[in-house]
């Protein structure tokens, strides 16, 4: 299996491993680091397992190489086609700004701002200890965090890109291109691959990202699911 493939679980078991629940077939991640969840296998054994760790009525995030069939005793809340996109050419592309702002690593006492960004953006989920994944970049103007991007998932050999978001007053200033080359550049200075998750229908950031030297490794499904 490629590091890559079922990379939720992956990183559940392997180096994101102090941050799981479960021992079984289905594990997640404790809920205030994030919602999200995985199956070793799709199967009633797994989805038991994950159950078993939720009180009824919570959710949980989880992504899927097809459309969610209905399981017993789980109900479809949302979901939508998702990529997954490598860069794995050793490079960054895109033009450098002559006056580039200034990149802040983000903390806990960010984390409250760091909510309200995401939240009004929806780049994905996003909770109080979500920051605890890996290192947080941000711009702030006026005082304000106006954008960020961080690090997610890890498995081997590999770095997850996320929480890539702009406040709507800051579009088109170019801020989520730097933080991701300056995320990228970490990532690469551990020797690790950089990789992401963007919904099938953002056009705009899957252009970035292409423009930044990513390009699509698979194509999957990601579904909110609760618990009857």
């Amino acid at each position: 299996m490629h590091p890559l493939d079922n990379v939720i679980w992956q990183a559940l078991t392997t180096r994101q491993a102090h941050f799981a629940e479960g021992s079984g077939a289905g594990r997640r991640f404790i809920p205030d680091v994030s919602p999200l969840a995985a199956i070793e296998e799709v199967g009633p054994a797994g989805y038991r397992e994950l159950a078993a760790l939720l009180d009824p009525d919570d959710t949980l995030g989880i992504f899927l190489d097809d459309p969610y069939s209905p399981v017993s005793g789980w109900s479809y809340v949302v979901g939508a086609p998702l990529l997954q996109m490598i860069c794995d050419n050793g490079k960054a592309n895109g033009k450098h700004p002559s006056e580039p702002p200034a990149l802040l690593e983000l903390g806990d006492k960010d984390s409250p701002e760091m909510i309200a960004l995401t939240a009004l953006t929806k780049p994905g989920p996003f909770g109080p200890r979500t920051h605890e994944f890996g290192k947080y970049l941000g711009i702030r103007a006026d005082g304000e965090l106006v954008a960020m991007a961080g690090e997610r998932l890890k498995v081997d050999g590999h770095t997850e890109v996320s929480a890539v978001c702009t406040h709507p007053n800051h579009i088109g200033k170019g801020y989520a291109a730097i933080l991701m080359k300056a995320v990228m550049h970490g990532i690469r200075e551990r020797g690790e691959i950089p990789f992401l998750h963007v919904r099938e229908n953002n056009t705009r950031a899957i252009e970035i990202y292409k423009r930044l030297g990513f390009r699509v490794r698979k194509s999957g499904h990601f579904a909110v699911l609760r618990k009857a």
